[in-house]
């Protein structure tokens, strides 16, 4: 009678787990593929499901270069010897007479030192007025002030000399060797030149981006391996810019059966999906199911319509892309498709880890009944 009724209460607690299973969810990594698909748009979902191909493969890992606009790029070098707002002359002027208007009797010169260039790039010269020096050379402004003298003395001679001063100069900030402001001379008068002067970048170069904003606004962004692959890109500086350069601040998320599940920054300027599994220690081999990899993303409206052939999507899209690494070409398409910033990458549980899980609940409490079982006995 007794072992009818510990089989009677054995099979009621087998009952009782399989609808204690049947009511609640096992423990998981995440959502099953089934489950994804079934919140696809198709199911009547928020979310479009796209296999990866060759073609998609190639509009969805288009991405916005960074380079500088034509303005930066066409903007030529300034010359060495071009005065600025702020530089400091020397004026030295002859005069062929004995009581002249600047030179002192029984002197045959007379100098103006330290002429300060004002913001507006204008000097005063006395007798011959208010001067536009900024944007003239040291010889292009001698013979402005000797035409202007000219009318008041009898053939002046005039020297003018430019003392480098601050009004040529740039800001360096950010993950640089040396911050601060640096003259644009003859060396320096170029970006790369600039950054080097400064003692070069304090990261990786591979993941650095450099800023250049103007004094009007202006601003351009590139990558530094890009700044010296491309000489287009090694724009000629202008007074007053202000450099930047910071460690590109782009990552993707995680999750599933991989071997890390993080929000992991980009150590390159391209990484694919392939890399992006790899950095996190690739799929956990016990679990993972390679015919379930998903990349998640919120497309542009342009993207999302080329991709899915239609006009009347409205604003950015979520897309789910999906990656079959068991396909004879799946690894190539996972190489192939490039990770954006944001993005989400979940990795599904193979179908079987599920029903392990399955088995072992159900036969974990079995397991325990026989102890006690064995106890009683």
């Amino acid at each position: 009678m007794t072992i009818k009724v510990f089989r009677s209460s054995r099979l009621l607690l087998l009952t009782a787990v399989v609808f204690g299973l049947s009511a609640c969810a096992l423990p998981r990594s995440g959502p099953s593929k089934k489950e994804i698909y079934a919140g696809s748009e198709l199911q009547r979902g928020n979310a479009f499901v796209i296999p990866v191909d060759p073609r998609v493969a190639q509009i969805a890992s288009a991405q916005p270069a960074l380079a500088f606009s034509s303005s930066f790029q066409n903007a030529g070098i300034i010359g060495s010897d071009t005065i600025s707002p702020g530089d400091t002359l020397n004026l030295t002027v002859w005069e062929n007479v004995d009581d002249g208007l600047l030179v002192q009797q029984g002197a045959n010169a007379t100098q103006l030192s330290e002429v300060q260039v004002d913001g507006a790039g204008f000097i005063f010269v006395p007798y011959a007025g208010r001067i536009k020096a900024a944007g003239n050379t040291p010889d292009g402004l001698r013979r402005v002030i000797t035409e202007k003298l000219n009318l008041q003395t009898p053939d002046p001679q005039v020297s003018v000399s430019r003392v480098p001063g601050d009004g040529a100069t740039v800001s360096l900030m950010g993950t640089i060797g040396a911050q601060g402001v640096y003259a644009i001379e003859r060396p320096t008068r170029t970006l790369s030149s600039m950054i080097a002067r400064a003692g070069g970048v304090s990261i990786e170069p591979e993941i650095a981006k450099v800023t250049v904003t103007r004094s009007n606004g202006a601003r351009g962004t590139v990558w530094l391996s890009d700044l010296y692959a491309n000489p287009r890109m090694d724009i000629a500086l202008r007074s007053g810019d202000t450099i930047l350069v910071e460690k590109d601040s782009r990552a993707y998320t995680a999750l599933g059966a991989t071997g890390q599940q993080a929000r992991v920054p980009f150590e390159a300027k391209e990484l694919s999906a392939l890399e992006a599994i790899a950095t996190v220690g690739g799929l956990q081999s016990r679990t993972a199911d390679p015919t379930g990899v998903f990349v998640l993303r919120n497309e542009s409206q342009d993207v999302a319509r080329r991709l899915l052939g239609r006009n009347d999507l409205i604003g950015p899209q979520r897309l789910v892309y999906v990656l079959n690494l068991t396909e004879p070409n799946g690894m190539f398409e996972a190489r192939d498709f490039m990770i954006h910033d944001d993005d989400t990458v979940y990795v599904t549980e193979a179908p079987y880890v599920q029903w392990s899980k399955v088995l072992s609940a159900i036969t974990s409490p079995l397991s325990s009944a026989n102890s006690i079982n064995n106890l009683a006995n």
